[in-house]
């Protein structure tokens, strides 16, 4: 009998949540078997996903039908085909959330990436979402733009379960890390509950290697004349996504260590987990669950496309690798510029390609639907 390297992953103090949610998965039982199982405590969602999994899918149909029959915008109707998703996902995932006294059994759902530069906008939309989703164990995603952190930290201080989305930098996790206790500092300061709030911080992966490995090949192919130093630049690349994160796991130590943490734990807060996101690889040779492997450690969340969640439970090593070779990361980091690469202005690049990776579907998704109705309007 193989084993499934995924429920190993637990005793090491992390939680595995899975990048995707469709109706199908919903509806056939395959969701539920797999959080019955242990596969996963968790769901993240995004624009790109739900686009995938609504267009040209007939499964929706019929909700669509009846929101054109209640004469719902179309605005409405992919509300109302979301939240319907989102709900019946949290239900399924709720015996987690209660058995972990609200650590895992999330379900995130991002607000319109278009209103990410908009503070005011986002605040209203990520009440409006809790408020209409109607779930304790709804996360609503909010990227960690200078815009969408104070709408962190006010809606934090509301009660409000967040994810914060497209984090590239260390710095963007430390700015991250703070907006979330000021935002439960606040809610403290009026009496209220902090016990129930959860937050994880998102912290991307795979795109910060593909970004920093083309450089580096554009480099190479102009020519480097220079034996060791076309070594340096060839032993860079499928290494810095890894090596950055195991810095902004240094940096979560050094804030739950501080005595602001310190006087919120003792009123019943909840540390904001670091997620790794963005963990399928994307170069074919590397391994598909380096992401996975190297990052395993106590606080910490792994979310996983559905290929790399059957490739992990197949394969996977699993250890505590969290705070290994921690001297060489910062090493690297520390190189870079050697090799001309500005960390700073490739992860500022990679947020505004992340906004765009996430605007284009959802719009992509809204064209569709449009169409749909009227399709299915004429019928």
């Amino acid at each position: 009998m193989t084993s499934n390297h995924l429920l190993e992953i637990a005793a090491y103090g992390q939680s595995i949540w899975m990048d995707n949610l469709t109706r199908d998965l919903i509806e056939s039982g395959e969701l539920k078997r797999m959080v019955d199982e242990g596969e996963i405590q968790g769901i993240t969602s995004n624009p790109s996903i739900f686009e995938k999994a609504i267009a040209g899918n007939q499964l929706y149909d019929a909700d669509i039908e009846a929101g054109i029959k209640a004469k719902k915008s179309v605005q409405e109707i992919y509300e109302s085909l979301v939240f319907s998703d989102i709900r019946n996902a949290c239900d399924i995932l709720r015996p987690i959330y209660d058995s972990t006294d609200g650590l895992d059994g999330y379900v995130s759902i991002e607000v319109p990436p278009n209103i990410a530069h908009d503070t005011e906008t986002t605040i209203q939309e990520a009440r409006r979402y809790y408020q209409a989703i109607g779930r304790p164990n709804v996360m609503i995603k909010i990227p960690g733009t200078d815009k969408g952190l104070p709408a962190v930290e006010q809606v934090i201080s509301e009660g409000i379960n967040v994810n914060v989305t497209l984090l590239f930098s260390v710095d963007s996790y430390k700015e991250t890390a703070w907006a979330y206790i000021r935002g439960l500092e606040k809610r403290a300061e009026k009496g209220e509950d902090i016990s129930k709030i959860s937050s994880v911080a998102s912290f991307f992966l795979s795109r910060i290697d593909s970004k920093i490995d083309d450089h580096i090949d554009n480099l190479l192919e102009k020519g480097v004349e220079d034996i060791n130093r076309k070594a340096e630049l060839q032993k860079m690349k499928g290494k810095v996504a890894i090596a950055n994160a195991k810095i902004a796991y240094q940096e979560y130590k050094k804030i739950i260590e501080s005595d602001r943490w310190q006087a919120l734990t003792e009123k019943g807060a909840n540390v904001q987990r670091l997620l790794w996101a963005s963990t399928s690889t994307k170069n074919p040779e590397y391994s598909d669950v380096m992401y996975v492997d190297e990052l395993v450690g106590p606080d910490t969340v792994n979310t996983m496309p559905p290929s790399t969640i059957e490739a992990c439970a197949d394969h996977c090593d699993v250890a505590s690798r969290i705070e290994t070779n921690i001297d060489e990361a910062y090493t690297l980091l520390e190189s870079l510029p050697d090799a001309d690469i500005e960390l700073d202005s490739v992860m500022a690049e990679l947020l505004d390609e992340g906004i765009d990776k996430f605007i284009q579907p959802f719009e992509s998704l809204m064209q569709s639907l449009e169409k749909k109705v009227k399709q299915l309007a004429t019928v």
